[in-house]
């Protein structure tokens, strides 16, 4: 699975051919820089792992200094691993070697987006699930709009069951997008036009996959 690390910049909207307004989301994609690249050998599997953004060398552990220190390249403030890599890019990715947008997409394709959502904090069951909420304000209901209602039963099973859904933290969520395409790419700057929505707020971390 080949893929590149990028930057979520924000959603615009852009007419396709048949006059369709489509909703799409700006994504700077790259460059990254090949940090380490793994083989059968001596790791079991083929794999590219990429760096992206960077981070200031004083705020970097040493061991991870040193490690990009042999990739050739300063330190990365994202790093990611993708798996079979190497296979379809036979060649091309070489230690300290740069990954941009354009080699690895072509427009028409589709790509998973993998992100963070954006954190909402404790929320309620009617945020967070979807719930109606107890009912309307008669038959003698006080102030139980928005609660969740009965959670079990009684002495049989005496416990709430695993799963059961309430009231908590809501998002910061690893979330997958998949199959949206590519519309546009600006090679130059780097810069990708994904149809659709991608997790996470503006400026976050967005992994793509092919």
């Amino acid at each position: 699975m080949s893929g590149i690390i990028g930057r979520k910049v924000g959603m615009t909207s852009i007419f396709s051919a048949d006059g369709r307004n489509v909703a799409c989301t700006l994504i700077e994609a790259g460059p990254c820089v090949v940090t380490q690249v793994k083989n059968v050998e001596t790791d079991g599997y083929n794999a590219v792992q990429l760096g992206y953004g960077e981070r200031k060398e004083k705020n970097t552990p040493k061991p991870l200094i040193g490690h990009f220190k042999k990739a050739g390249t300063t330190p990365k403030r994202k790093v990611v691993e993708f798996r079979e890599f190497r296979v379809e890019f036979e060649g091309q990715v070489d230690l300290g070697a740069t990954v941009k947008a354009d080699e690895v997409f072509i427009e028409g394709d589709f790509v998973d987006a993998i992100g963070t959502s954006k954190g909402k904090g404790f929320q309620g069951v009617v945020k967070r699930h979807g719930f109606a909420g107890v009912g309307g304000q008669t038959h003698g209901q006080h102030n139980r709009g928005r609660h969740p209602g009965s959670i079990g039963a009684c002495s049989w099973p005496s416990r709430v069951f695993k799963g059961m859904r309430m009231a908590g933290r809501t998002g910061g969520d690893r979330v997958k997008v998949i199959n949206l395409k590519v519309l546009k790419i600006y090679a130059d700057k780097n810069l990708l036009l994904v149809s659709g929505s991608v997790p996470g707020p503006k400026n976050s971390f967005v992994i793509l996959e092919k």
